[in-house]
């Protein structure tokens, strides 16, 4: 018999009464998931982590007063000041510079999904579950439009990457493990391992043991090197 999954206290925010209550009501059937309180802007989110120590929040890029990037900077301000509280920012945009610019102090402890996840109950609790351990996640699409980007670009160290190379860092960002990345590609886990290791020598990145290795690993080279990653414009 399965073990049954650990207790998960979240705090779900979000300007949208219908979207925040519907959010937290689908979340709440989830078994061991315990949402403590739900709120309409950053400053009630900051407030309510600071009395409710959760250990993760589901919360909407946008939030009044300024609907612009609220979300990412209570986010910023949760990590620094909980950093034991995971932080999974929602998004309609699949613009790469609005997640760099929430991985731009670190990624560990954040999470970066699309809004049209939010149906999908297993994967937004996944992520919640995996940033309260202190891991990360970015949704596939922003991983794919980053890659993309970078390999046209002249100059890309990605442009050293053989094909083979390529499909598994697209899967490596996607979190997948090695063994999982075997499993979609049809290769032995230990060609995986090599293709792996030759991805980090030939982007010359290091595996950081408090990050999320493979998410941070592919934002780390993509940030130092995309034009947009300081440019997140306004919106949400």
């Amino acid at each position: 018999m399965a073990e049954p999954a650990p207790s998960l206290r979240i705090i779900i925010a979000d300007d949208d009464y219908l979207l925040r209550e519907g959010t937290a009501r689908l979340l709440s059937y989830v078994a061991g998931v315990d949402v403590l309180e739900t709120v309409g802007t950053a400053e009630a989110l900051v407030d309510a982590v600071r009395r409710l120590r959760p250990d993760a929040v589901l919360t909407d890029i946008r939030m009044p007063p300024g609907h612009q990037m609220e979300g990412i900077e209570a986010a910023h301000a949760i990590r620094r000041d909980h950093p034991g509280v995971g932080v999974v920012v929602l998004s309609h945009h699949a613009a790469p510079a609005y997640a760099m610019e929430l991985f731009r102090e670190g990624t560990a402890g954040l999470a970066y999904l699309l809004k049209e996840r939010i149906g999908d109950v297993e994967e937004v609790v996944r992520a919640l579950r995996e940033t309260a351990e202190g891991g990360s996640v970015i949704d596939p699409r922003i991983v794919e439009a980053l890659i993309v980007r970078r390999s046209r670009g002249e100059g890309s160290r990605l442009g050293e990457l053989s094909a083979r190379e390529l499909e598994v860092l697209r899967e490596m960002a996607r979190g997948k493990t090695n063994a999982a990345i075997a499993q979609a590609l049809v290769l032995s886990v230990s060609a995986v391992e090599k293709y792996v290791g030759a991805i980090f020598d030939k982007l010359g990145l290091t595996e950081e043991p408090a990050l999320h290795r493979r998410v941070a690993a592919v934002l780390a080279y993509l940030r130092s090197t995309d034009p947009d990653a300081d440019s997140a414009g306004q919106g949400g």
